[in-house]
């Protein structure tokens, strides 16, 4: 079987060059004898943003897309529109009309740059929408249970719409924790300072990891050695926090961290080889005299303590993350997960778990609804819960032929 190339009627809305080259080409017709073609629809997935259609204007930098055209379509013929032209609701109007026969070229910002002009369309605008397939955006997801369960013979006769998006929204939130795990991650560089702001859509975090040379990850563990203290008050001689002029205790920097800044983790943690890295002793015992090398040196130390890879502290009072000080200038991945309502684009919903959510919105709205016999609460709630089951089920993305390939590693014969 041949698959289409073209949406031809089912739920893929752009042709194989939008999707994969961010590309859609339009060749301008006379809107009749006397009238050029002025208006040029595009036909993304993704939305277009404009700022302004003058190169020379910083606003131009907001624009997703760049223009080009040629009067033959051939390659190397097409140069950049710089005319004056208009966009709203993704409907591009050019100024003056276009010659007909002439083709226009609507150019997503890619990595790649495109390939039209200078090919100096650079961003990360056609990537971004690499795998939206798969997803379900939160509005069509209120819309298709408007027309599933509510009306005349439903289970819900009538309903506003602003209560449906708001169990659809928490729904969204609560599955993100837990069920769709929304992770989000950033590269950053740890500073001199040993702290890094929690990311803006922070809710908790997944995995904090420092990279080495080639690019492999480094478990960095939180650490129950230290603390952030949330308040440091400034006490008198007896021990009693001291006040300013309008009665509000006076706080100063914490001792903790600072002293926590300047350890030398070895004493803390382990000692490294010097020429081959390895772990050789727990520091502890090699700072209390007993000295490298020797049998049975190991033996007491905590076990949660044994790692070489730094550690890390979420600062509550700060909204920040603070590393040990063997950390200062190394890149980590800092994973973590929002509640999947941060941004606009953030709110969608994977498919394998799109039951699950109209599972969820049906027992909210109804559980919630004065007079709904307990027996039908009881049954959606039985219903909620074994779709969400089932949703973690797909979304665990488990194969077959993975986990026979981990069983197998699970018994060796070692020979000596």
């Amino acid at each position: 079987m041949a698959y289409p190339t073209a949406p031809n009627g089912g739920l893929t809305t752009e042709t194989n060059a939008q999707y994969y080259t961010g590309t859609q080409v339009i060749q301008a017709v006379n809107v009749d004898a006397a009238t050029a073609q002025t208006v040029f629809k595009a036909t993304f997935n993704t939305d277009l943003t404009f700022g302004s259609n003058d190169p020379t204007n910083a606003l131009y930098n907001n624009n997703n897309f760049r223009l080009y055209t040629s009067a033959t379509g051939g390659n190397g013929t097409f140069t950049e529109f710089v005319g004056t032209y208009a966009m709203n609701n993704n409907t591009i109007t050019f100024g003056n009309g276009v010659a007909a026969g002439t083709f226009v070229v609507i150019q997503l910002l890619s990595k790649g740059g495109g390939n039209f002009g200078n090919k100096d369309a650079y961003g990360t605008v056609v990537e971004e929408n690499y795998n939206s397939y798969s997803y379900i955006k939160v509005m069509d997801l209120v819309n298709n249970f408007l027309v599933a369960y509510v009306g005349s013979g439903k289970l819900i006769p009538s309903v506003q719409k602003t209560d449906i998006i708001f169990h659809t929204k928490r729904a969204l939130q609560e599955f993100s924790y837990d069920t769709l795990r929304s992770i989000h991650s950033q590269e950053l560089t740890i500073p001199p300072s040993l702290s890094l702001p929690l990311p803006q859509d922070y809710v908790n975090y997944v995995n904090v990891s420092w990279i080495d040379d080639v690019g492999v990850k480094h478990i960095i563990y939180p650490t129950t050695l230290t603390s952030n203290p949330y308040t440091k008050p400034i006490q008198d001689a007896q021990g009693i926090p001291t006040q300013d002029s309008d009665g509000v205790n006076i706080t100063g920097t914490s001792i903790t961290e600072e002293r926590w800044a300047e350890q030398n983790p070895a004493t803390v943690n382990a000692i490294r080889d010097e020429i081959t890295g390895r772990l050789i002793a727990d520091g502890l015992w090699s700072v209390y005299g007993f000295g490298l090398g020797g049998y049975g040196q190991r033996y007491g130390m905590q076990p949660e303590v044994a790692q070489v890879n730094g550690w890390f502290t979420i600062n509550e009072r700060d909204g920040s993350m603070s590393f040990s000080s063997d950390l200062k200038d190394k890149i980590i991945i800092l994973e973590y997960i929002s509640d999947g309502l941060s941004y606009d684009q953030d709110m969608t919903v994977p498919k394998l778990a799109e039951e699950a959510v109209y599972a969820y919105v049906l027992y909210g709205v109804l559980s919630h609804r004065a007079g709904t016999p307990e027996y039908i609460v009881q049954r959606l709630k039985k219903e909620k819960s074994a779709t969400l089951r089932n949703a973690k089920i797909r979304l665990s993305n488990i194969k077959s032929n993975e986990f026979v390939q981990i069983m197998r590693g699970k018994s060796k014969w070692l020979k000596f």
